[in-house]
């Protein structure tokens, strides 16, 4: 599904949850544009990380973008998130402008990132008081908020309270999620949330959120190259390419149509090979980490 139909497949879905919780109108988002570039005929070399992208998201719908590292997935979420400015075009978060009302959007958001940043030397329980207090939270609620939500994740004892810095890669990055789903954000942006986990831990993050949604209305906006987790988790997906949207649909109708093509049941990965004409590992861009 392309074009157009991105965003009447979100405005009816948008009817049937009673409200949008993001809207993305025309978005670019270029890098190096006003920097001589020291080779070839001497012109600026501009790069295009987000080249006017449009969709909507419904309240409570879990949306994935999914592609390789280096198509802009993680720029467009700076942007959503106020992180970056757009270009061209705008973006809004219930109603609210990112660029003008972005003190507002920002009460309604929290993202998670694989770069997430921690005071090693303190513990999951200090590092998470800590981020409760910046969000007002009460500290008697806050820790039995912390506990719960840690545990949950699989972090569990002493883990709690030893040092961020004795933990694995994968352990902190739970950590890091723990510390989005404390202020139950109404729009919760997870950047690559389950890189560099185990399968177990992974399953405990796809289960949270899922329970986020349910319990707390959340809408969720997920990036991923996991093509399994996208069909496991997301409503509907938007295959990212080269800063565009190529298709957005539910995984299995994606697949139906591929279906047809191929002649055999298609995967997600086979929707991206045969819309992109790529296969899904692709190296990294700089302006997209």
């Amino acid at each position: 599904m392309a074009g157009g139909e991105h965003e009447r497949s979100g405005t009816a879905l948008a009817r049937t949850n009673g409200s949008l919780a993001l809207e993305v109108e025309g978005v670019s988002k270029f890098f190096g544009g006003r920097r001589w570039w020291p080779f070839g005929n001497g012109r600026p070399r501009r790069v295009v990380a987000v080249d006017r992208v449009s969709f909507t998201v419904p309240r409570g719908e879990i949306f994935g973008i999914l592609g390789p590292n280096g198509t802009g997935k993680s720029t467009l979420i700076r942007l959503i998130s106020t992180l970056l400015l757009p270009d061209e075009g705008r973006i809004r978060v219930f109603g609210l402008d990112v660029v003008r009302d972005e003190a507002k959007v920002k009460r309604h958001i929290n993202r998670v990132s694989v770069e997430a940043a921690f005071f090693k030397k303190l513990s999951p329980m200090e590092n998470l008081i800590y981020a409760a207090r910046l969000y007002g939270l009460e500290g008697g609620y806050a820790r039995r908020q912390i506990v719960r939500i840690l545990e949950s994740l699989g972090i569990e004892g002493r883990a709690i309270r030893a040092p961020m810095e004795d933990m694995s890669r994968g352990m902190q990055q739970k950590v890091a999620i723990a510390r989005a789903f404390l202020t139950s954000p109404t729009l919760l942006l997870l950047d690559e949330p389950t890189t560099g986990l185990d399968p177990h831990s992974k399953r405990d993050v796809q289960e949270f959120v899922l329970r986020l949604r349910e319990e707390h209305d959340t809408t969720v906006v997920l990036t991923t190259h996991d093509m399994v987790e996208a069909e496991e988790l997301c409503d509907r997906v938007a295959i990212f390419d080269a800063g565009r949207i190529v298709a957005l649909d539910a995984p299995a109708r994606l697949k139906e149509e591929v279906s047809r093509q191929l002649g055999r049941p298609a995967t997600l990965e086979d929707v991206f090979l045969a819309l992109t004409g790529k296969p899904l590992e692709q190296p990294e861009e700089v302006f997209d980490e």
